[in-house]
């Protein structure tokens, strides 16, 4: 079957952004200290799976026994003193830092900890958005008038320096990047929520379904909600542009995810005292946001004109 030229940017989008999701959820099979098989004695167990206590400082890679390592055989805070700030080589696919520390296991559970960022932020604004949006749009009037001057309020803030101010007035970390993340997302949402709303709520099945005695909670979740959803979804996929990318600016900066935990943005940030010689503490994890951010744009441009297409 032969593929449309101005459909293989998207095809090269969405195997970005499937590689993406792949790496986030089999991490711990891609790189790993511990062997995903061991066998010895006539003992099988599986360190990479499992934690058992009896081998919590086992040395696998100098023991004796059958063992199947995975690709990447370090993990991402495992330091090798003797491979220093070194290039890409057979050892160390990407190389390592200035603590000896393996990039291409760092990036790899730092591709994790982006997943999980973008995917609860988007989902925490996704929520407050809609629900706020849903309000606004089917009651109008005074709910409408003040939904509609919060909304206006918290879009004056910039958006960068208001999540800077509340990160450094919390515990920097995951859970403090999702939450910010979301409370600070959610504006877009609820504005465009609010004017499918608007459109919607006097049509004709949804008169129907006022006077067969539905409520008003029945009436937004059930008959206009998911007609209002369209365009929620392509807010969502660039909602998970900008989350990837505050995240690893704010990790860049020093008040995102925290060591040891790895980060796309921490990598990017080491660059900075090395930038002479050490190529790839900057291209590898500039190229990986360049990338996915670029598969999310390149996607939701996609469904935003196909939803477009449909409307017209």
């Amino acid at each position: 079957m032969k593929i449309p030229y101005k459909k293989i940017p998207v095809y090269y989008a969405v195997a970005v952004l499937f590689s993406f999701v792949f790496v986030s959820i089999f991490a711990p099979l891609i790189a790993n200290s511990r062997p995903l098989v061991y066998a010895d004695k006539g003992k099988i167990i599986f360190p990479a799976l499992f934690d058992y206590s009896e081998y919590n400082n086992f040395d696998f890679k100098n023991a004796p026994g059958f063992k199947i390592f995975p690709p990447i055989k370090y993990n991402y805070s495992e330091y090798d003193l003797d491979s220093v700030v070194a290039p890409p080589s057979a050892d160390h696919y990407f190389g390592t830092d200035e603590q000896g520390r393996d990039i291409a296991a760092r990036m790899i559970y730092g591709t994790r900890n982006s997943f999980i960022v973008s995917l609860i932020a988007v989902i925490i604004y996704l929520s407050i958005g809609i629900v706020a949006g849903s309000f606004a749009g089917y009651f109008g009037g005074i709910v409408d008038i003040i939904l509609s001057r919060i909304i206006e309020v918290v879009i004056c803030f910039p958006v960068l320096f208001f999540i800077l101010a509340l990160t450094a007035i919390f515990t920097p970390g995951l859970i403090t990047i999702m939450v910010v993340i979301g409370l600070t997302g959610w504006t877009s949402t609820a504005r465009v929520v609010r004017g499918e709303f608007f459109k919607i709520k006097n049509s004709g099945y949804v008169l129907a379904a006022r006077a067969a005695g539905a409520g008003d909670f029945r009436i937004i979740f059930r008959h206009i909600l998911p007609n209002a959803l369209p365009p929620v979804i392509v807010i969502a996929v660039f909602g998970l542009a900008s989350a990837v990318l505050i995240e690893s600016s704010l990790s860049f900066l020093g008040f995102g995810v925290q060591p040891p935990s790895p980060s796309w943005g921490d990598i990017l940030s080491q660059s900075r005292d090395f930038f002479d010689f050490a190529w790839w503490l900057m291209f590898i994890p500039g190229g990986a946001i360049f990338a996915v951010i670029s598969s999310y744009n390149i996607l939701g441009r996609h469904l935003q004109n196909r939803y477009e297409s449909n409307s017209r």
